[in-house]
């Protein structure tokens, strides 16, 4: 659900292309709309990660942006399933390392650097057994 939600407020609004006096045209998205998607988006997998949501984490995160970029209306040249490949490709890749990272380091019970014993000290005197 965060993920069509952050697209829309990164992208859904910005569906024209700009046109150019020479008569070329971009877009329709600029450079700083799609950064912050990405930027975006590692915020709601590393809270379901760390709390050990990563079956849901990557594939509802990777299928819901897929679903939301996924725009037919103007393709004439068969380029919106590789835009849909690439955006499915890209956030599977993003997101599983994400979880990856965090999983583990959410872990109860982890080491915090400290160094453990290995045996509890003994009270018993030398020699004495």
């Amino acid at each position: 659900m965060v993920a069509p939600a952050a697209w829309a407020a990164r992208l859904g609004r910005d569906q024209h292309r700009d046109v150019h006096p020479d008569g070329s045209a971009t877009g329709p998205y600029e450079a700083c709309q799609v950064i912050g998607l990405v930027l975006t988006l590692p915020a709601p997998v590393r809270g379901a990660a760390s709390r050990h949501h990563t079956a849901g984490a990557v594939p509802g995160t990777t299928a819901g942006l897929t679903a939301a970029s996924h725009d037919r209306s103007d393709d004439a040249g068969g380029l919106s399933a590789v835009g849909a490949g690439t955006v499915t490709a890209g956030s599977l890749a993003v997101t599983a390392a994400v979880s990856a990272v965090i999983t583990p380091a959410a872990r109860p019970g982890r080491p915090t650097g400290a160094r453990r014993p290995t045996a509890p000290p003994s009270s018993a005197p030398r020699g004495a057994r």
